[in-house]
């Protein structure tokens, strides 16, 4: 009887240590996912403020040539 109830009891004890690292392993993949939106963010970010800072500069020198005429 004592050797079922050890038993029983390293089992419980078992699933709880599976449980917590599942829900870890789970955790985990949420922030790895997170941080990958978040790279694609600023990727798309920068482009645009590239493409902005273009735009300035092609008026600037639009404006240049407008004012030489």
């Amino acid at each position: 009887m004592r050797t079922l109830i050890a038993t029983l009891a390293i089992i419980a004890v078992a699933g709880c240590g599976v449980d917590t690292a599942t829900t870890a392993a789970t955790g985990a993949a949420i922030k790895k996912a997170e941080l990958e939106e978040g790279k694609k963010t600023l990727e798309q970010s920068q482009q645009r403020i590239e493409q902005a800072a273009q735009q300035v500069q092609q008026r600037a020198v639009q404006g240049r040539e407008s004012a030489d005429k």
